[in-house]
């Protein structure tokens, strides 16, 4: 049995993981799946306050009030940016950190700094035309996300949450020496890709961390929870034998 931390990403809660976290807990798996301050039904907690290391204590508290031990964390888009305070604070209760479709950040970073220029200066726009400190949800990140299928839409795009601007323009402060005595694994999608992703999987590859493909958008939760959770289990299992460790299905 596997210890599971999903972890969702910008404008999503935890509800985001429930057809994954099913298909982990009937494996036999131990799942949690907590919703960051301010997202999903946490939403009456989103402030101007709300950062980067509100989020950071969202899980560290997680992880030591339920004494959590080998766990495997996984992270989604934007809770990629976590990862290094999180290895430093918690580190010792991790298995590894599984990057699913991340954003990654150096110690200094912001999440708008990792973030292609023309996306940065669009997001700041749209957060200076309404109330300065909010990005405001909408169905239409859901067309840059790949979710195609109508009922996925209808059911996923009202649950969108405004995501906390603090959270893309805090850095991130952490000893990078804490995250490379973990296992780190990146999982990269391609159908569609996102173009602002392929930076952090060139990085993973060059830094030989173990990589591994999932066909689907990026919302890979919700497109193809069955292919996300095998893949989980898969990595959980533990890294391939030799030094090519590219996960693609002959891997």
């Amino acid at each position: 049995m596997a210890t599971f931390v999903l972890v969702h990403g910008a404008m999503h809660g935890g509800w985001a993981w429930r057809e994954v976290r099913a298909r982990l807990q009937r494996a036999g798996h131990l799942v949690f799946t907590p919703t960051l301050t301010g997202q999903g039904e946490r939403r009456g907690s989103l402030t101007p306050d709300v950062g980067v290391e509100t989020h950071v204590a969202d899980l560290t508290e997680l992880l030591w009030f339920e004494d959590l031990r080998e766990v495997h964390l996984v992270l989604h888009s934007y809770a990629g940016i976590l990862a290094g305070p999180l290895a430093q604070r918690a580190g010792e209760r991790l298995a590894g950190v599984v990057f699913l479709g991340s954003f990654l950040a150096g110690p200094g970073q912001s999440l708008l700094d990792v973030e292609p220029a023309a996306t940065a200066a669009r997001y700041r726009r749209e957060v200076a035309a309404g109330d300065g400190w909010r990005l405001p949800a909408s169905p239409a990140f859901l067309d840059l996300w790949g979710v195609t299928d109508p009922g996925l839409r209808a059911w996923a795009g009202p649950r969108l949450t405004d995501f906390p601007f603090r959270c893309q323009t805090d850095p991130v402060a952490y000893d990078p020496g804490a995250l490379d005595r973990i296992r780190t694994v990146y999982v990269r999608h391609t159908d569609p890709p996102l173009e602002s992703l392929t930076r952090f999987h060139e990085q993973a590859l060059a830094a030989g961390w173990e990589t591994y493909d999932l066909h689907c958008g990026h919302d890979m939760m919700l497109a193809d929870p069955q292919a996300t959770a095998d893949l989980l289990v898969r990595i959980a299992e533990g890294p391939p034998a030799g030094p090519h460790r590219d996960g693609h299905p002959s891997a």
